[in-house]
């Protein structure tokens, strides 16, 4: 064929080979009824299932249900800290890291199906208006929240709402004829990461954390400035129980206790280049004596301040091996409100340890570690706990440290089988003080009036007739006073009374020095510092 034939004829030639595939292809693709006349090598199968469930599923279906459903179950596949938040649970999961949230500013509870203000805020729109603690909440915007089964997230949804919006309520307080209305105009109300700060001796301060956010490295510098003020010389930093938050407030509040270049954490991940975070001049807290607490539930940013502390051979951890994560995510946000938030990196203490916890049999077993703990022995025994030899690590001064679950304390606090207080335990376990507690305060508001947790301490003590009518009102609950504890179970309990009227008329200052009285640990941390003896 010469050249202005093929010139002619190669236009049709490329089109019946074009004709010719398309034809191939529907042959191929006639699949139960549909037909795919162009399928791309990599085809959005997501995408692709939810149209064909749309189009074919035999009832109605929601195309947002399928997608997160879709999204929840993709991420659940690859980590337990990899997770899909929803539009209505967004403000739920981000309000602790930024420190606040937007609402009337109470502390609630629902007490016999009613709406009782334990606190209002310090500084809230409803402090300012004079709601008190005590007040019950029965009307909100008109109609009745009292005796209908009201959820907690039921009144988080009718008191939260944006900064500027207003809410009417009706309250009924003891002693005031008929129903007080008060119209609040919902505030930005602040959500403190520190419990409480005090001195337990002269030279020895208390330093109490339950989260990391926005706000906790401030929160955090103005506790350590009034304690050296008032002569601290040795601190007890408490993070049990605090399930972290955001990295970089851990940073902060580790660098206050870390001389200038000393290493934090650092982070890595596949596409994610190594970051390293030192410690930086003028620490408030570089040279005390530091003892840091931490259990089971103490994760995430908590594991970052005692791995670095730890790890650098600057405090000694004290309490139970911590929760075991050392995994960062990242937060994806999508325009209707919801959001992802995906692992990119894991972080490294100082001496290059991971302590993640493993996650390979999946969430469940992942979550189920606590009872596994409990079945093992570990809550009791430290000789319970066994690590491979590929995940001990040393720190600068020789000291043996682990990866791979969690940080190890340097002094291990068992919890005990509870046989010397069986009494007590039973009591505190089925409500029975915290009960007892509320009802007193609540009946005498008008006569406890103290101007410091000092005052209260000194003026206020569990009388012996507060405590027979509290004995008769736990043996109308059932619970036999009997067994060879009952006598130093009557000291705990009395203890713990004042602690939860103090915390109901001064909120946590009241509470945690009278708690901490009789917490094992913290006594052992005492005692560490005072002894200079670590084991």
């Amino acid at each position: 064929m010469d050249k202005n034939k093929l010139k002619i004829y190669l236009p049709l030639i490329l089109a019946g080979i074009l004709l010719a595939g398309v034809l191939l292809g529907i042959a191929l693709g006639k699949v139960g009824g549909d037909i795919a006349l162009f399928r791309p090598h990599r085809a959005d199968k997501i995408n692709e299932v939810i149209n064909y469930v749309k189009r074919n599923y035999v009832d109605t279906v929601s195309r947002d249900e399928l997608e997160e459903k879709a999204i929840t179950g993709m991420l659940q596949g690859l980590d337990p800290h990899s997770v899909y938040i929803t539009a209505s649970e967004f403000h739920d999961a981000t309000d602790p890291l930024l420190g606040g949230f937007e609402g009337i500013g109470v502390q609630f509870r629902l007490e016999r199906d009613s709406i009782m203000v334990i606190n209002p805020v310090s500084g809230g729109p409803s402090e300012k208006l004079g709601i008190k603690a005590g007040d019950r909440i029965v009307k909100i915007d008109g109609k009745n929240v009292a005796g209908i089964k009201i959820t907690n997230n039921d009144v988080l949804r009718k008191l939260k709402g944006k900064k500027g919006t207003r809410v009417n309520v009706s309250i009924f307080r003891k002693g005031v004829k008929g129903l007080l209305d008060y119209t609040i105009v919902r505030d930005v109300i602040p959500i403190y990461s520190l419990d409480v700060s005090y001195l337990v001796e002269p030279s020895i301060g208390y330093i109490r954390l339950n989260n990391f956010s926005a706000t906790t490295h401030d929160e955090m510098t103005k506790a350590l400035t009034d304690l050296n003020a008032k002569g601290m010389k040795k601190l007890i930093l408490d993070l049990r129980g605090n399930g972290g938050g955001r990295l970089q407030a851990a940073i902060d509040v580790a660098d206050e206790f870390l001389p200038d270049g000393k290493l934090i954490v650092y982070t890595q991940g596949i596409h994610h280049a190594r970051e390293t975070a030192y410690a930086t001049t003028g620490g408030l807290f570089e040279t005390g004596e530091l003892v840091v607490l931490i259990d089971e539930w103490s994760a995430s940013a908590s594991e970052i301040v005692a791995g670095a502390i730890q790890d650098n051979d600057r405090g000694t951890i004290l309490g139970r091996r911590s929760f075991g994560k050392g995994l960062v995510q990242e937060e994806l946000d999508f325009k209707d409100g919801s959001a992802v938030r995906v692992t990119v990196a894991r972080y490294y203490t100082p001496t290059g340890r991971c302590i993640q916890k493993s996650y390979k049999n999946g969430s469940e077993e992942y979550n189920n570690d606590y009872y596994h703990r409990i079945l093992s022995g570990e809550m009791e025994n430290p000789d319970s706990i066994h690590f491979a030899d590929s995940l001990k690590f040393k720190t600068p001064k020789g000291k043996t440290v682990y990866g791979g679950g969690g940080i190890m304390p340097d002094i291990y606090v068992p919890v005990g089988k509870d046989t010397l207080y069986k009494y007590f335990n039973l009591l505190a376990n089925k409500g029975l003080i915290y009960q007892y507690a509320f009802d007193f305060t609540d009946k005498n508001r008008r006569i406890l009036h103290y101007r410091s947790f000092e005052d209260f301490n000194r003026k206020f003590e569990v009388t012996p007739a507060m405590y027979s009518d509290f004995l008769s009102t736990t043996l109308k609950s059932g619970i036999k006073r009997e067994g060879r504890d009952v006598t130093a179970s009557d000291a705990r309990a009395k203890v713990l009374i004042k602690a939860y009227i103090g915390r109901n008329i001064l909120d946590n200052p009241g509470f945690y020095p009278l708690l901490n009285s009789i917490d094992d640990t913290f006594l052992k941390a005492v005692t560490v510092l005072k002894t200079g003896k670590v084991k």
